[in-house]
């Protein structure tokens, strides 16, 4: 039985007459009979009651009709998920992403996502680089966003953002009339570092950028996340460095300004494996670089 058996009997079976049938299905009368003839011959039985005046199902052809139907939309429904598993916008996406990404563009990039493929099933995970590093390699992610990029021959990276460092100080310290801090003129003060570990970090990264620019921190204070890292500097035990992002959202009790000397920036980045083929991913990869790329026009127009 071929399917184009099926869509000629359906086509018959609702209009009752071949005529109307052939012009539906722009055939010719006398060849669609034959195909409906082959059809009741290889099944078996009749499908149809034929006179000069009408067509009638038969209880056999009524059943046939229900499978006939039901076959066909199977099939559509088959071609219409495969299509959109294909395109991405089905399936399923598993993200990591580094604590300081939620105050930047993760957001924005998972919301225009959950928009544009609403079927995708998203489960989102925080972790630190090195977490996020070995779900990569164990597969148990599928796209990762880190600080800094990952560096692995496995590993493909797609870097977002480049932002600055700047600090985030207790709201009580006092930075003079053009607000930016000068490093050098807080020897005492402690630096709230983080992750602890695994090591190295972003708290390295931080560490060699301060030592390039001969400053004390040997005062340490160590905590595992950045939104940990900024309640201790809320209630006064040092500062902390932090890419720019995060000093766009307001936090009571902490001030975010520009240091002197430049600490440089931080690289916000998007990775997956290079043997990653599944549509959502690179789904997720086109919103995040056109969102990085709005963040980095209205950043500069600022």
């Amino acid at each position: 039985m071929r399917l184009k058996h099926l869509t000629y009997f359906i086509a018959v079976a609702e209009e009752l007459h071949f005529g109307r049938a052939a012009d539906r299905l722009n055939i010719a009368q006398p060849p669609l009979s034959r195909q409906i003839k082959a059809l009741e011959d290889e099944i078996g039985t009749l499908l149809f009651d034929r006179s000069r005046s009408s067509t009638r199902l038969t209880p056999a052809g009524e059943r046939m009709l229900d499978h006939a139907r039901r076959i066909l939309k199977q099939l559509d429904d088959a071609q219409t998920e495969v299509r959109r598993l294909g395109q991405g916008a089905q399936g399923r996406l598993r993200i990591g992403f580094v604590g300081s990404a939620t105050f930047g563009i993760v957001p924005e990039v998972v919301k225009s996502f959950r928009a544009e493929f609403p079927d995708v099933d998203l489960s989102l995970f925080p972790m630190n680089n090195a977490q996020l590093h070995q779900g990569l390699v164990a597969r148990e992610l599928d796209a990762a966003f880190t600080r800094p990029a990952l560096e692995d021959a496995e590993i493909a990276t797609r870097k977002l953002l480049e932002e600055p460092l700047i600090a985030a100080i207790p709201d009580t310290f006092d930075v003079g009339m053009n607000g930016i801090l000068d490093l050098a003129s807080l020897p005492d003060t402690a630096y709230v570092l983080y992750p602890e570990f695994p090591r190295p970090s972003y708290a390295d990264t931080v560490l060699a950028a301060c030592a390039v620019q001969g400053l004390d921190t040997h005062r340490q204070v160590w905590t595992m996340d950045a939104h940990t890292a900024l309640s201790l500097v809320a209630i006064g035990e040092g500062i902390c460095i932090v890419p720019a992002a995060v000093g766009t959202q307001p936090r009571n009790g902490v001030r975010f300004c520009e240091v002197r000397p430049g600490l440089g920036t931080s690289t916000l980045a998007l990775n997956f494996r290079l043997d990653e083929r599944g549509a959502p991913v690179q789904n997720l990869l086109r919103i995040a670089q056109r969102t990085a790329r709005r963040q980095s026009i209205h950043l500069s127009a600022a």
